[in-house]
């Protein structure tokens, strides 16, 4: 895909030499996964580390509907809150390249899939079931959760999701014992192997 205006450049410490090298990145890279994986905080610190613009799907939502999540998915049931999603998406991805956070359902459809194929670059933070589960069990933002059994909700969610998060670009396994910090340099460290994504100047 040809470089789109507003690209942005930063400059990312080689991990193999002690030069540091310019490097624009010229797609939006899309963080995908499930609930608890780390999207939202990962994806702030990578884009500090390479000076662009974070969003989040889901915030944009909630904006333009001036309602949280939960009383969207309570008011007008998921459809509509995937369908919204979709149309949001679409717009955040013809803008200038960003790191760009997901909702945990937003990879499964088809649609959107084709839609960060075309214009981004998609990034699966993989975390094992009792990460997600300790990350997310005290949460009361979360509305596929509020079920009988949240755990069990959870365990179905990521069994059926995860052979589609499977289809992303890139993986980078989410580590407990990891900072923030840290593992936002290991998804920058997967991103400077692809330099349709990243392009050095």
């Amino acid at each position: 895909m040809p470089s789109r205006q507003g690209d942005a450049a930063f400059q990312l410490q080689e991990t193999t030499g002690d030069g540091i090298l310019m490097q624009r990145l010229k797609k939006t890279v899309v963080m995908v996964g499930m609930m608890g994986a780390g999207k939202t905080a990962v994806g702030t610190a990578l884009a500090r580390v390479l000076s662009v613009d974070f969003l989040d799907s889901d915030d944009e939502i909630t904006k333009a509907a001036s309602r949280s999540i939960p009383e969207i998915f309570e008011r007008d049931g998921e459809p509509f809150f995937r369908a919204r999603e979709t149309e949001v998406l679409a717009r955040l991805l013809r803008g200038a390249p960003c790191i760009l956070s997901t909702g945990g359902g937003a990879f499964l459809a088809a649609t959107n899939r084709a839609l960060i194929r075309e214009s981004g670059i998609s990034v699966w933070l993989r975390a094992d079931l009792d990460l997600l589960w300790q990350r997310v069990r005290h949460k009361t933002t979360r509305p596929l959760l509020r079920t009988a059994n949240p755990r069990e909700t959870l365990r179905a969610l990521y069994e059926a999701r995860v052979p589609l998060y499977s289809e992303a670009d890139l993986v980078v396994d989410s580590i407990a014992d990891l900072s923030v910090e840290a593992m936002a340099h290991r998804v920058a460290e997967a991103l400077v192997q692809r330099p349709d994504v990243l392009e050095r100047q």
